[in-house]
């Protein structure tokens, strides 16, 4: 009987050193910072984009999916990108972002439905943002974490994976691809 007790203590030991293994593993910004192609906020967020996006509830199941119009601009260290939604359920929405460029890796921003500053962090293709978005859900508004990581595959493309979670709590998600469309030789762009 004994025995048994020791296997317990020592089975929940293993779980917890486990965790914690897989915890210290989690994913920063900076391990992207040798790779390639670099992405440069201000040279992919200044023109059109096009983006196509799905979000999804905590099950994983598919409650929404979306088409975005963005025009990005930019003065110096400071930025602004409009972004037009159109829901499949007919609804549209209009979110203006303001960045500004703190530091060649750190970028702050604002939106009127974010609480508080937005704070995003690049290294090598990768861009951490998170902030605190204002969501409607039914007739109250919550203030909802996201986590956004965002990849550059290619200098037209990226994609976006955002984590939602509400009082720490995994809530859903939100993936997201960006293209951005070529330039022509006549200054253009072709889509």
């Amino acid at each position: 009987m004994r025995q048994n007790r020791i296997t317990g203590a020592g089975r929940r030991l293993g779980l917890v050193a486990a965790t914690m293994a897989l915890c210290a593993c989690a994913a920063t910004v900076s391990d992207y910072a040798g790779e390639l192609p670099r992405l440069d906020l201000t040279e992919f967020f200044n023109g059109p984009i096009q983006a196509w996006g799905i979000v999804q509830n905590r099950s994983g199941k598919v409650v929404r999916r979306f088409e975005v119009d963005m025009i990005g601009r930019w003065d110096g260290n400071e930025g602004v990108l409009e972004e037009d939604f159109r829901f499949a359920d007919g609804q549209t929405q209009r979110r203006v972002w303001r960045f500004r460029k703190v530091d060649a890796n750190r970028y702050t921003g604002t939106a009127a439905d974010v609480t508080g500053e937005a704070e995003g962090e690049v290294a090598g293709y990768a861009l951490r943002w998170r902030y605190v978005l204002q969501v409607d859900v039914g007739d109250k508004t919550w203030n909802v974490d996201f986590d956004d990581w965002m990849y550059l595959l290619d200098d037209h493309t990226m994609v976006n994976r955002s984590v939602m979670k509400k009082f720490g709590l995994r809530v859903g998600e939100v993936t997201l691809f960006f293209r951005k469309p070529a330039a022509t030789g006549d200054g253009r762009t072709d889509s």
